[in-house]
């Protein structure tokens, strides 16, 4: 069975059992600040499970696209080393939301399984959950019962809290879960090892395929349990796993999942697959990598340095790494694989197809820029190895190597791989020690304290009234504590709200609840689990009052300016550059917009023009805003409205419109464009490969600033004597400050040549060498180097101290000639970092040549004599 006939059959099966079939969520989680990416298919299913949204059907079943690579569920480093590990996997799910529970699911887990796929029943093997005393819970005995129908007594096993009691995190909802395992080993293997006894203890073909939960309690923050008032089944099969036991294979890797792709790879680099385990494991990684970059690509996140681009940065390098060091790919190599990938899974997956050119133009940017940080790694511990070798050492410091991996990207295994070849090894636990330091301080930074949430009216849901008004009577629901680097601040929940809460690159409102005898700011408004949370630094004296809330309206106008302006934009730039272009992020504040898109060239002068000048045009006409809520998502589009890949939609939309613009958005906008006043771009330029800027800012703002450029304007012809021209008078005044720029060069050059005859006279031999050491009068730190190598060039065996007065503050120069280098190990660097102290300075640089500066320049003869006293005693 080929894994495209394989999720069909699971997701038709589960149609047959009433369950309807969604869409897999993006992999890029938005607007839920507990989560980077979707590492499980229950993520968006999240606000059910906590109560805080009813379901809409009752059964639902899917393949959702996950990504396990970092906090809790980090599987990256044992991916490519084993046979079933990945980045990006797909989980088969079903889910009963109050509806069925452990008996429907243990019994259509087992139908699937051995009825439909025709799994041999002999392999498999079911684990309950054994019970916990700490938490009052007995063996889940109903499970125990359920599986004994169908598997013998000896094949249904009891596991631990570990393996069989699933938690969303420290608090929240949980439960005991039932996992299918299957023994995938030879006839003669098995027969060597009963497979119970490998079951959940890492062998490769003995393995966890289906887990099923049943999410029957709440964890506190105290860590007690407290049962839900509806019980939930959500169950989770590893695709690519599944995969691997019906094609009778030993590895995901050798399945078709990701067979075309190794095959490509393996094409590539003229190295045959299967024959040796380090080119084995670094075809693997980058196999597994691609889908991991590219669905993240596709779903919106581009490779950065910062969250969840950072994670998509690493894991790409990763891969470009492994290609460098095993399989001789020196050029970028990734990106070629990207049309093979969409082929395989494009069918599933339409946004691989769509989004195509940009995944392969962002990848092969990526990989270029890592490959040119990786030649830079290379050529700086080139340097560290000859420095070590020179103090007769065999071994760099971790200290070294972390900072080639912090600093540069470069990685430590490759660090090692390249010393030994050098006879030279690092301090690991060096290292280690270096990167805990690292995460602790990153841990401490991150930590939160997060308390149960305290419920006034649990069975509240909370209203949203702010399209409409931005003043509202509000109860408070529930409320909770959080802590933060020593922090506190607490979340507040009402029945309903006028503030809008940050989502869709709109920030959260600010403003006010007010009741008869205290005022208190809301700080910023959030979503959580879809719950809209208010954020405040003091709670209310009296939680169950009736409380005024209040938007600040200034920064709602001035929000909702940028929001349609945003709008205008994004139509504009289709018009001017092309359907082409497609939304990849923005960010709309009160004091500006950012709106990030997909052009692959720097938009020129006349563009940027033409862009503003349709804005301002359609601010002009004054349209009145166009607003549809709860539109069905057929009809949206059908309307014209713009969905953005990797965005969740529900089944009912809301669409914006201003003219010709029309979009699904839930922010907050003008009632007419003529509101927004002005529009302007203030800067435009490239943030990834394929993926264009543009900054602006409107009303005000705007207006602000045109006055700037204007006052600017006036100043400057001010100062230049009010000319009638002033580009004339700006352009003569260019062309005498290069004549006279030349003047002084040639006055330095004259000066620097009597400096240098003067100096050379002085010559004293000292220790072998022949010194100079002198306090010059220069004003220029270029001439000073210029002066430096012009006398190196002249005198043989030279130690050249110089040192000058530069803007106030004292500048020393260390030049060694190679012959002195050698013959007394002189070190450039070494002697001047030494002799600074004196000036209260510090610097560097190279054997032969160094620089410092310095705080004091009463020290500056000293600092020179000190170094020629440090050079006298080697």
């Amino acid at each position: 069975m080929t894994s495209g006939e394989a999720r069909q059959a699971f997701l038709d099966f589960f149609m047959s059992k009433s369950h309807q079939v969604v869409p897999s969520a993006p992999m890029v989680v938005k607007n839920d600040p507990t989560l980077m990416f979707t590492n499980a298919g229950m993520n968006q299913f999240k606000d059910i499970f906590l109560g805080n949204t009813e379901p809409k059907q009752k059964r639902v079943a899917n393949s959702q696209k996950c990504l396990r690579v970092s906090g809790k569920h980090n599987d990256l480093d044992e991916v490519g080393h084993d046979t079933y590990h990945h980045t990006m996997f797909e989980m088969l799910g079903n889910w009963s939301f109050g509806d069925y529970f452990k008996k429907e699911a243990i019994e259509w887990a087992w139908e699937f399984l051995v009825d439909v796929l025709k799994l041999n029943s002999s392999d498999l093997y079911a684990t309950v959950f054994e019970g916990s005393p700490e938490d009052g819970l007995e063996v889940d005995k109903e499970s125990m019962d359920l599986w004994r129908q169908f598997l013998p007594e000896d094949r249904v096993l009891l596991g631990s809290k570990k393996d069989n009691f699933w938690e969303m995190g420290d608090s929240g909802p949980c439960g005991p879960c039932s996992e299918v395992h299957i023994d995938l080993r030879s006839p003669k293997e098995k027969s060597k090892i009963s497979g119970r006894e490998l079951v959940n203890e890492g062998h490769p073909q003995v393995v966890e395929i289906w887990n099923l939960v049943f999410i029957q309690f709440n964890r506190k923050a105290n860590g007690s349990l407290e049962s839900l008032p509806a019980k939930h089944v959500d169950t989770g099969m590893g695709f690519e796993r599944l995969c691997m036991a019906l094609q009778g294979k030993q590895s995901n890797y050798d399945t078709d999942v990701f067979q075309p792709i190794i095959q490509e790879i393996s094409r590539e680099c003229g190295i045959a697959y299967g024959n040796n385990i380090k080119t084995d494991v670094a075809m693997r990684v980058v196999a597994d990598h691609l889908r991991a970059v590219s669905f993240s690509i596709a779903d919106g996140q581009l490779p950065s340095n910062v969250k969840a681009g950072y994670v998509i940065r690493r894991i790409l390098r990763r891969a470009v790494r492994y290609g460098y060091t095993f399989l001789n790919f020196n050029e970028p190599f990734i990106n070629k694989l990207v049309p093979i990938l969409a082929n395989q899974m494009g069918k599933w997956f339409p946004e691989l197809t769509a989004q195509q050119e940009l995944i392969t133009k962002v990848i092969f940017e990526e990989e270029q820029s890592f490959l040119r940080t990786l030649e830079t790694g290379i050529r700086m511990l080139d340097g560290i190895m000859e420095k070590a070798s020179k103090q007769g050492k065999r071994e760099i410091t971790g200290n070294d190597a972390f900072i080639l991996y912090d600093t540069y990207g470069f990685p430590f295994d490759l660090t090692e791989l390249i010393l030994r070849e050098h006879s030279l090894s690092v301090s690991k636990a060096d290292f280690e020690k270096e990167m805990k330091v690292q995460k602790d301080r990153s841990r401490s930074v991150a930590s939160v304290e997060t308390h149960d949430w305290i419920e006034i009216n649990p069975n509240a849901e909370t209203q949203f009234v702010g399209y409409d008004s931005l003043k509202s009577e509000v109860k408070i629901t529930r409320y909770r504590t959080v802590k933060q680097k020593g922090n506190e601040q607490y979340h507040l929940v009402f029945d309903k709200t006028p503030f809008y809460a940050e989502s869709g690159g709109q920030v959260g409102d600010m403003g006010t609840i007010t009741s008869s005898n205290e005022t208190i700011k809301i700080l910023n408004t959030v979503k959580e689990n879809n719950l809209t949370i208010h954020l405040v630094d003091k709670l209310p004296a009296e939680a169950n009052s009736t409380f005024m809330a209040e938007v600040d309206v200034n920064k709602r106008i001035s929000t909702a300016n940028n929001h349609t302006a945003t709008h205008l934009l994004h139509h504009a730039l289709r018009e001017v550059l092309g359907s082409h272009v497609e939304q990849k992020g923005s960010l709309v504040h009160p004091d500006y917009l950012r709106f990030d898109f997909a052009h692959f060239q720097k938009m020129t002068d006349e563009e940027i023009r033409r862009v503003e000048s349709l804005v301002n045009e359609a601010i002009r006409q004054n349209t009145m805003v166009d607003e549809h809520r709860d539109v069905p998502m057929d009809q949206a589009q059908q309307m014209g409205a713009i969905a953005l890949f990797g965005e969740k939609y529900g089944d009912a939309v809301r669409v914006i419109r201003f003219g010709d613009s029309v979009e699904l958005c839930g922010g907050t906008h003008v009632s007419a464009t003529g509101n927004i006043g002005l529009f302007k771009i203030v800067s435009e330029g490239a943030i990834s490969a394929g993926i264009r800027r543009i900054e602006a800012i409107t009303a005000q703002k705007a207006e602000d600033f045109l006055y700037q450029q204007v006052d600017f304007i006036k100043n400057l012809k001010a100062l230049m004597g009010n000319p009638p021209d002033v580009m004339v008078a700006a352009e003569k005044l260019v062309n005498e400050n290069s004549s006279l720029r030349k003047q002084i060069e040639a006055f330095t050059k004259e000066h620097v040549k009597n400096l240098k005859g003067s100096l050379i006279s002085t010559v004293a031999s000292k220790n072998g060498a022949s010194v100079i050491a002198q306090k010059v009068d220069i004003d220029n730190a270029d001439a000073l180097k210029d002066l430096a190598y012009q006398i190196r060039n002249e005198v043989p065996d030279l130690f050249l101290v110089l040192g000058a007065e530069i803007n106030e503050k004292p500048l020393l120069t260390v030049m060694v000639a190679e012959s002195i280098i050698e013959s007394k190990k002189a070190d450039a660097s070494t002697i001047i970092r030494e002799a600074a102290k004196v000036m209260k300075g510090g610097g560097g640089g190279q054997p032969f040549y160094a620089t410092a500066g310095g705080k004091d320049p009463q020290g500056l003869e000293k600092a020179i004599a000190k170094a020629v006293e440090i050079f006298e005693k080697l």
